[in-house]
């Protein structure tokens, strides 16, 4: 029997961090324990929000443990494991699913800028190297790269692969990939603000930054698109636009930290290259959680 297509919205989560800047196992807990109980029906951590690239192998495996241990096997666990390094990929799949992950996400490899034949090659190589199944990530404007439709739907006759995150912000192409797919391959918008059209057109959620701050709001949304209550996901959609304008006011996850911050869900730390929001930033941030119910006036 064929395992039920993923659907929803996946939070890519936040890693807290301390004041030393190591990992904040506390926050952590409490962050993937409020995402869940908000209804969200998947979490995604170590993804770009998580800035997977300044862990540690170490702090990598860790932060998808405490996930994995913290859901407790309430909603998927989509852990992120990629590299420009496919044998670095192979390596890490194999740690998540040791450590219970139930999939994986891989983003196209970033800097080498494989054409699509060698992009087909990676994904393939680290589908026969661990046996979870994989979410790819499409996000050209991070990796310089674009899977284009015809090498994602190459892809999707696998089984193997089960969904794209899609975020190349290209409507045409998401759609081209919706009307093609077979039927276990999901499309998630990899743009909150594409959300609503992705799934109009058919898709069937997103892997969401937003849904760190505003869980339920983008839940309810995903919710609403799946019973086809156009009307009440439009609304919804309505509400979230603030909160998604000021999460990409600067570089994703500076703004969604500074909101989950002020929120008092974790300090607003992060790793260098990335620093806190500027200041000036902050009364617009403020305004839209206010305005989206999730903060006191």
């Amino acid at each position: 029997m064929m395992a039920q297509r993923l659907f929803g919205c996946g939070t890519a989560l936040c890693t807290p961090f301390t004041a030393d800047g190591s990992v904040d196992e506390v926050a952590l807990r409490a962050l993937v324990e409020w995402q869940v109980g908000a209804g969200v029906h998947m979490v995604v951590p170590c993804g770009s929000t998580g800035e997977a690239v300044t862990l540690t192998p170490v702090e990598h495996r860790r932060v998808v443990e405490i996930t994995v241990e913290q859901v407790n096997g309430r909603v998927p666990v989509i852990a992120g494991a990629g590299s420009n390094d496919t044998q670095r990929a192979i390596a890490t799949s194999i740690e998540m699913k040791a450590i219970g992950a139930t999939h994986l996400l891989h983003v196209t490899p970033m800097y080498n800028k494989p054409p699509q034949r060698a992009m087909l090659a990676h994904f393939r190589a680290i589908a026969d190297g661990c046996d979870l199944p994989i979410v790819i990530y499409n996000v050209p404007g991070r990796t310089a790269i674009n899977l284009e439709a015809r090498s994602c739907l190459e892809l999707a006759v696998d089984p193997r692969f089960v969904a794209v995150k899609e975020a190349s912000g290209n409507l045409a192409q998401i759609t081209e990939i919706i009307r093609e797919r077979p039927d276990h391959f999901a499309v998630l918008s990899g743009d909150d603000s594409l959300t609503l059209s992705v799934m109009a057109h058919g898709g069937d959620g997103v892997i969401s930054v937003v849904s760190n701050a505003v869980p339920a709001l983008m839940t309810a949304l995903c919710d609403a698109m799946g019973r086809g209550d156009l009307l009440e996901a439009r609304r919804l959609d309505a509400r979230l636009a603030p909160v998604i304008h000021a999460a990409f006011v600067e570089s994703n996850p500076i703004p969604i930290k500074a909101m989950l911050a002020m929120m008092g869900h974790l300090r607003d730390q992060l790793r260098l290259p990335l620093v806190s929001l500027l200041e000036t930033h902050h009364p617009l941030v403020r305004a839209a959680l206010v305005q989206a119910g999730a903060l006191a006036s």
